[in-house]
């Protein structure tokens, strides 16, 4: 590899790390259990993704002392997410009002999320955001454009021609966020653990991708369709890292997910 596909991969890896920064300072932490949400639920009027709660318990044993016939994410069953029925402005569209319904639109929301170019998330953005939340689209504008700027980008723009980037996520944590005057079901809270990868000039991958980052988004059932909306952050809760293997990840709630064949 030149000095120019050197530096090229080189700027890919930092703004991956910056990203990961960006992300991490934006999370909070907390847990409610939503294993009800790994069961099938037919399509149409939402339903309780899952109930509050201020813990879970941990394996017996106390910390630490998770045995191998302990569940684990890896272990149950995985939730299969629910096809798309179109895609406008570049991000999927068309979900159910189901609890598979609400995650699958924010695992879809994520990995096409053009997070680093500010007009084409404007786009995104503005298809999916709730009427109720007029602020939201300029906010995560603004944070783009920060980012942007921390990275030595111009404010405004998408990323350099010959560098892309894969978003995959690999497990969901989501509960009914109890909103005041909704029914219950209506507002669900999603967090998602997902890793990125960039890939580099001639199609060179960056061996140094993010993995295991973390992120929420809330959503509300809203004109038959799932929208984004930060109306209820105040409501918002913490969620244990999530972690495959982990007991304490799957009695948080936490599923892996599968793409539809």
């Amino acid at each position: 590899m030149d000095a120019q596909n050197g530096l090229k991969a080189r700027k890919a890896r930092l703004v991956l790390a910056a990203i990961g920064v960006a992300v991490a300072g934006l999370l909070v932490a907390g847990g409610f259990a939503a294993a009800t949400l790994t069961r099938d639920d037919p399509d149409g009027k939402p339903q309780a993704a899952a109930s509050a709660s201020a813990g879970t318990p941990a394996p017996p044993g106390g910390k630490g002392a998770a045995t191998s016939g302990a569940m684990t994410p890896e272990k149950g069953k995985k939730i299969t997410l629910r096809r798309p029925t179109d895609h406008k402005d570049g991000v999927a569209v068309g979900f159910p009002g189901s609890p598979s319904g609400g995650i699958s639109a924010v695992v879809y929301f994520w990995e096409e999320y053009a997070w680093l170019d500010d007009e084409k998330a404007r786009q995104q953005l503005t298809a999916v955001g709730s009427k109720d939340s007029p602020g939201y689209v300029d906010k995560r504008i603004s944070d783009i454009r920060k980012m942007r700027e921390a990275l030595g980008l111009p404010p405004s723009g998408g990323i350099p021609a010959d560098i892309s980037f894969t978003t995959a996520v690999n497990a969901a944590r989501a509960t009914t966020v109890r909103a005041p005057g909704l029914p219950v079901g209506n507002v669900m809270q999603v967090w998602v653990s997902y890793d990125r990868f960039a890939t580099g000039p001639k199609g060179g991958r960056d061996e140094n991708p993010l993995r295991g980052d973390m992120v929420d988004f809330i959503v509300k059932w809203q004109d038959g369709a799932w929208k984004f909306t930060d109306e209820f952050d105040s409501l918002r809760t913490f969620a244990v890292a999530y972690e495959p293997t982990s007991p304490f990840a799957w009695n948080d709630g936490w599923v892996q997910v599968r793409h539809a064949d």
